[in-house]
């Protein structure tokens, strides 16, 4: 079919007039700007197209029959009129990429659905980290993929590991950090992560992260390396014998790069933080190190986070 698109922004375009926001600003600093949403289908301007509403938006056919579906507005979740695959949906991917998950869940969208975004604007930085985001949205969502995933203390790494993945139909987040019921902080710290998670995704508590990625063949989120060192250097008593995790690290390589699933994990660079004072913490620090090198020798993709911007390393 035929989309062409002669706007993709919001109703007041992007940047919109008077808003002084940094995004807004840089665009008119580029001097770009996006017009309002306007598409033709088939030739034929959407709205004049044949189309009944859904929850959110429209299921629409064009002239030569084509299923479409399109979000009103922004913040619009579109609703499936019936169990059947469309050839397009053009939705609001800034506002909700998880709904794209849902759709793709459901069967409405799948890997042969041309995946628009509309209504887009200042909720996006710019559109360059637009096309950043969709490239990965819009990719389907099989297996084998490897993404690790690197970053600081609060530099939003976990974020952007769940952002990778918000909009495949089936997750599995993985927690490495088995939940403490005793420290409030760690269950607050549990509970704001899984609030950011939809609904729909599953949830696995372990260590055993090469059984788990020898198993799986949906998606993976790995969440993190770091809290999984820990536990194997635990494990084995190995504070004080540091090499003895050296057959546990080869059994992950090793798994990582057979895997069938598609695999974000999230570990901590711990090259740009102090030098730790005991030699325990030395040895889990160049531990870390050298697993982040395997893991990124292995991977399709390898970025870094600082300040929740995302550089994507050659």
């Amino acid at each position: 079919m035929e989309i062409d698109l002669l706007g993709t922004a919001g109703p007041r375009g992007w940047p919109e007039p008077g808003c002084r926001c940094s995004s807004c600003t840089r665009m008119r600093a580029a001097r770009r700007r996006v017009e309002p949403t306007r598409v033709l289908l088939d030739g034929v301007p959407l709205d004049e197209c044949r189309r009944s509403e859904v929850p959110g938006g429209y299921d629409v056919r064009t002239p030569r029959g084509h299923r479409v579906l399109f979000a009103a507005g922004p913040g619009a979740r579109p609703e499936p009129a019936g169990p059947d695959p469309y050839d397009a949906v053009l939705l609001d991917l800034i506002g909700d990429p998880s709904h794209l998950g849902r759709l793709r869940r459901a069967g409405a969208v799948t890997d042969r659905t041309r995946i628009e975004a509309v209504h887009v604007d200042h909720r996006v930085a710019s559109p360059a980290e637009l096309e950043r985001r969709l490239e990965r949205w819009v990719r389907p969502a099989s297996g084998p993929w490897r993404s690790l995933i690197l970053g600081g203390a609060r530099s939003g790494k976990s974020e952007e590991a769940e952002r990778r993945v918000i909009a495949h139909p089936d997750v599995t987040y993985v927690a490495t950090g088995i939940m403490h019921a005793d420290d409030p902080e760690w269950r607050d710290r549990i509970t704001a992560h899984r609030r950011r998670r939809p609904r729909w995704w599953e949830t696995a508590e372990t260590a055993d992260l090469a059984g788990l990625l020898r198993r799986a063949q949906g998606t993976l989120l790995i969440d993190g390396m770091g809290t999984w060192l820990t536990a194997v250097f635990d494990e084995l008593g190995a504070w004080e014998r540091p090499q003895a995790v050296t057959p546990r690290l080869d059994e992950l390589l090793g798994a990582w790069r057979s895997t069938r699933a598609h695999v974000v994990a999230v570990s901590d660079e711990v090259g740009l933080s102090i030098v730790p004072g005991t030699a325990s913490g030395r040895a889990f620090r160049d531990s870390l190190g050298r697993l982040n090198q395997r893991l990124a020798a292995e991977s399709e993709e390898t970025s870094l986070v600082v300040a929740g911007r995302v550089l994507d390393l050659p």
